[in-house]
């Protein structure tokens, strides 16, 4: 359940996780590269990325601490090419994921937001070197930051890399903006009875490999109970609807 007060002309969310209320101020917003891609499929679809752009505004303005990580499967899915060392396929996705960033970031500059793209790794003078630190000298000064290239390292999917950088910079909720709207027990556009999940635990999506994220991602965010809220990117308004309670989508619910 999410409560709004108003207090200083800050919007300010309290979310009832793990039994207790938090403040939302800090979230880290997943954002799938097929989602960016709209109905191309690959490539940017620019008005896809501003409405994004538009609505992260709102939530900044309304002081919410924003962090960002995108996929690049708008661009390179490795793990399906069976002619390329794995290593060097997962590079190349890393990769993915700092253009996809930096020109996200770029579209959110053109609207008024400050932001900061990172890696793991140099990446000559394109961006920053990731830090905790620095992240959140960043997020001090309300810009958006972005984490990109995953962890760095092959063998790792994105999706462990948001996980990880949600722990790392203490972020209340993941939100998952993907091109389905929710967590279902099965592929619903292969099987139109498939049942779709209000609210699931992360120790049934564990159980039952429902890859919301992966497994190893999943584990992650169980064992450092990290929540995340599933749902469609190309609704209408999803994202601040998403944070001021009018959800439609899966929370993954963590103990």
């Amino acid at each position: 359940m999410i409560l709004l007060k108003q207090n200083s002309c800050q919007l300010h969310r309290e979310v009832t996780a793990c039994g207790k209320e938090e403040t939302m101020k800090r979230i880290l917003l997943k954002l799938s590269g097929e989602a960016l891609a709209g109905d191309k499929k690959t490539g940017f679809d620019e008005e896809t990325v501003r409405k994004v752009a538009l609505q992260v505004k709102e939530l900044v303005e309304d002081g919410i601490e924003v962090g960002i990580v995108t996929g690049g499967g708008n661009f390179w899915r490795g793990r399906t090419s069976e002619n390329i060392d794995r290593t060097k396929a997962d590079q190349i996705g890393m990769l993915a994921t700092v253009m996809n960033c930096i020109y996200v970031s770029e579209v959110f500059r053109s609207v008024g937001m400050k932001t900061s793209v990172m890696t793991p790794f140099v990446c000559g003078a394109f961006t920053e070197l990731f830090s905790k630190d620095r992240a959140n000298e960043c997020f001090a000064k309300g810009m958006v930051v972005f984490f990109a290239g995953g962890t760095g390292h092959p063998y790792f999917s994105t999706d462990t890399g948001v996980v990880l950088r949600a722990v790392e910079v203490e972020a209340e909720v993941i939100l998952l903006a993907k091109s389905i709207d929710g967590v279902y027990n099965d592929d619903p556009a292969r099987n139109p009875a498939a049942k779709k999940y209000d609210e699931i635990s992360i120790d049934d999506v564990v159980a039952q490999n429902l890859q919301v994220v992966d497994m190893t991602a999943s584990i992650l965010a169980r064992d450092n109970r990290m929540p995340m809220w599933v749902f469609g990117l190309n609704e209408e308004n999803s994202i601040v609807n998403t944070v001021k309670g009018k959800f439609s989508g899966t929370k993954v619910t963590v103990r």
